[in-house]
């Protein structure tokens, strides 16, 4: 039986142990559930020898209905032992994270299969890319350039500015025209005028949360979360129950981003959470994306990570133990 391999963020390694916020976690501990022998890596223990993409390792283990790992870490050539790569550290993706995605390009994918595919997720960037679908999009921009900027302010009156490689709505500023700050907001997201920034036109509707939509393998599930704006800020910006709810995907929602799944699962993305305001995309999570499953179990009575399961296993000579 081949063995599976999740790359996980620097902080979960360090602080490893079944946490029902944290999706990874509940990956990990399926696959143990199911049998499976389970290894975790980090991007920093990724390597190239003799031309092959190589990751040292820790082998996990389920005890007491919580996970583990065994401290000495074994060296590995990745398409020799893994039949699949779950490949899900945080953002942003910054040199490190895209020298990661390289290493993976010395891995044959005849051998191992990679999710999402590291080629399709340095290619994909998770504000800007969402243009693929710019039909099920807010109005918005790609830009450095403070004139443009303030053209798409004079025209929209209300606008969002959102720094391209950043996370978690980290750097994310809500404009209005006539704000004193403008030009100081400008300048600070553009690093005056050196760095690209995604503009959108305000939806007011985000006064009441944005959906997130979640896909996998090319499917849209039914389950979906509402996250509400803090009482701090115009955005979700803390994972908390008290700021998640339960949403229902209403049958247009369901059409639409069926074609986005479809899309993406044709670029190699095949887990990935659309954040939905009004009906239109507003940012496509392609890299680690929060699939919410404790809320949803709650909130809709389900086993969402049964379903990752099925889907972790699929068209793979890996076989569920009995």
């Amino acid at each position: 039986m081949r063995n599976m391999l999740v790359v996980i963020d620097r902080i979960e390694l360090k602080y490893f142990e079944f946490n029902q916020l944290v999706t990874n976690f509940w990956m990990v501990k399926g696959l143990l559930e199911n049998g499976i022998e389970t290894y975790i890596t980090t991007i920093d223990n990724l390597s190239l020898k003799d031309g092959k993409g190589h990751a040292k390792c820790f082998k996990t283990y389920e005890k007491d209905n919580d996970i583990f790992y065994e401290n000495n870490a074994e060296d590995f050539c990745i398409e020799d032992k893994f039949e699949k790569v779950f490949f899900r550290p945080d953002p942003p993706v910054d040199n490190d994270y895209i020298s990661a995605t390289y290493i993976f390009d010395f891995v044959d994918r005849a051998k191992t299969q990679i999710i999402n595919d590291t080629t399709a997720i340095r290619s994909f960037n998770e504000k800007l890319h969402a243009n693929l679908f710019r039909e099920f999009m807010p109005e918005n921009i790609v830009t450095a350039s403070k004139d443009d900027i303030e053209e798409f302010l004079n025209l929209h009156k209300e606008i969002i500015l959102k720094p391209l490689n950043n996370c978690f709505g980290q750097g994310v500023m809500y404009l209005k025209e006539g704000d004193k700050n403008t030009l100081s907001i400008i300048k600070t997201l553009t690093h005056d005028g050196k760095s690209l920034a995604m503009i959108q036109k305000y939806l007011p509707q985000a006064q009441n949360g944005d959906k997130r939509v979640l896909i996998l393998n090319g499917e849209v599930l039914d389950e979906c979360g509402l996250k509400l704006p803090t009482k701090d800020d115009f955005k979700f910006n803390t994972h908390s129950d008290e700021f998640l709810k339960k949403a229902v995907l209403t049958d247009s929602e369901k059409e639409k981003f069926t074609q986005v799944a479809q899309g993406l699962k044709k670029l190699g993305i095949q887990m990935a959470g659309l954040d939905v305001v009004d009906e239109k995309i507003i940012e496509i999570n392609v890299t680690s994306p929060c699939y919410f499953i404790k809320e949803i179990n709650a909130r809709f009575d389900t086993h969402l990570e049964k379903k990752m399961n099925a889907f972790m296993l699929e068209k793979s000579c890996v076989k569920v133990c009995k």
